[in-house]
């Protein structure tokens, strides 16, 4: 009796594992098309009555910052439940948002985490956003809707694993704690 107790303990575990590794899959495509949209803003060019000087000091910001989160990306993807790799890459995140924010300040949309539009774009250029978890460069939901599904399927695996008996197999088999991307 004991024995099949642990097999489906395990088997509980193992579903919920996979499904913070499925959510992380989507939440990874999502971050890779935001990259995507961003780099294609950057090789787009540069308005013409920009100076060289301000094209250096918005330009390279935003390079950085999109080489740093598709170095992350790449990282996580290798190890999506390790907790420090996920903060790493909430930090490169938030970094290309800002990085982002400060050469576009006109072109965020912020969403709430079910996918809602929670503030549009401002309409005036001079009007900055301040900096918002869920402020996204691409105009879709999509990255956030992902991060929200890939945060609540670690809640619902963090809190499997610390349940008394399944605490037991989590030991046994070392699963350890995920962690969400903030």
């Amino acid at each position: 009796m004991l024995l099949f107790w642990f097999v489906g303990a395990y088997n509980r575990l193992v579903r919920l594992r996979a499904a913070v590794l499925q959510a992380y899959a989507t939440l990874d495509a999502a971050l890779s098309r935001q990259l995507d949209f961003v780099q294609a803003s950057i090789t787009a060019g540069p308005p013409p009555d920009a100076s060289t000087q301000d094209l250096l000091s918005s330009v390279a910001p935003l390079q950085a910052a999109t080489t740093q989160l598709a170095t992350l990306l790449g990282a996580t993807r290798l190890h999506p439940l390790d907790a420090g790799g996920m903060a790493a890459l909430a930090t490169a995140l938030q970094v290309l948002v800002n990085a982002w924010q400060r050469q576009h300040p006109d072109a965020v949309t912020v969403f709430d985490a079910d996918g809602t539009l929670s503030r549009p774009v401002p309409l005036q250029p001079d009007a900055g956003v301040a900096a918002v978890p869920g402020a996204w460069p691409e105009p879709s939901a999509a990255a956030e809707i992902a991060r929200s599904q890939f945060n609540l399927a670690v809640a619902h695996y963090n809190a499997a694993i610390v349940q008394f008996p399944a605490l037991l197999v989590a030991w046994a088999v070392r699963l350890r704690p995920a962690a969400p991307l903030r």
